[in-house]
């Protein structure tokens, strides 16, 4: 399998859409190389690559791809075959319920978490060196973010995975790919309101999958910008050799929304 090795990320560690690929890639055994820029930092030839200038981007030696769904969906049609563990349900109903979560977590989850609560406190100040809106911040912990936690209060298993399947599956992924963003940012909620909730995610994160990549998160975070590449080289990051990123950020059409 040969062609595995010319899987390529462009996008940072620190991305729930570059995680969640990630994790996928990771629970079907698929080695890769990643270019961990932060989208804002892009070049013109990372604007042909993802139009919009969001991450992931996802190379191999067939096909181009933007957009988490569409890769992850990409590699389970690719990679479908027994030896390969899926990351979708077998079960027709369920894998459609599986999407939903998917769609669910990638849309309203990420607009909350990531474009309200993540953008505020983390890449307002430390990317475009703007201050923190406080409205926006509170109302994001205080009423957008409590709305999902109650309806995975009400949604979640109590035990094991959605959908009682054996292993992670594109809903675990998904959802708890930006609860980690969270984390990062040290959000502070009252976890006993919500137990089947933290639970879940707290469940979900201590996978291997989600656990292998913690150090290059804390790398990308201790380290400047400028240095994400070099710091992640020195800690066994697997690096690409090129890459497509600048020393300055730039905008784009959706400036401070950082993935897809």
């Amino acid at each position: 399998m040969s062609h595995m090795n010319k899987v390529r990320i462009i996008g940072s560690y620190l991305s729930p859409y570059v995680r969640k690929v990630l994790v996928c890639l990771s629970i079907k055994g698929i080695p890769y190389e990643i270019d961990p820029i932060i989208p804002f930092y892009g070049n013109e030839e990372f604007s042909k690559l993802s139009p919009l200038r969001r991450i992931p981007v996802f190379t191999d030696d067939k096909v181009t791809l933007c957009d988490s769904s569409v890769i992850c969906q990409y590699l389970e049609d690719r990679y479908s075959s027994s030896n390969f563990v899926s990351i979708y349900p077998n079960d027709i109903v369920n894998r459609a319920k599986a999407r939903w979560y998917e769609e669910y977590a990638d849309t309203y989850i990420g607009n909350i978490f990531i474009w309200q609560y993540y953008n505020e406190v983390v890449i307002k100040p430390f990317v475009w060196k703007k201050k923190s809106d406080q409205i926006i911040v509170d109302r994001s912990l205080n009423i957008e973010i409590p709305k999902v936690l109650q309806y995975l209060e009400e949604n979640v298993p109590k035990e094991g995975y959605m959908f009682d399947e054996k292993h992670a599956t594109i809903a675990d992924i998904s959802i708890t790919s930006f609860f980690r963003n969270l984390f990062i940012a040290n959000a502070k909620f009252d976890v006993e309101r919500y137990p089947f909730t933290f639970s879940y995610v707290n469940r979900i994160l201590s996978l291997s999958y989600f656990q292998s990549l913690i150090p290059f998160e804390k790398i990308s975070i201790a380290s400047p910008i400028s240095n994400h590449r070099t710091a992640l080289a020195k800690g066994n990051a697997p690096i690409s050799n090129e890459t497509f990123g600048i020393d300055k950020p730039k905008p784009g059409a959706f400036s401070e929304r950082p993935s897809s």
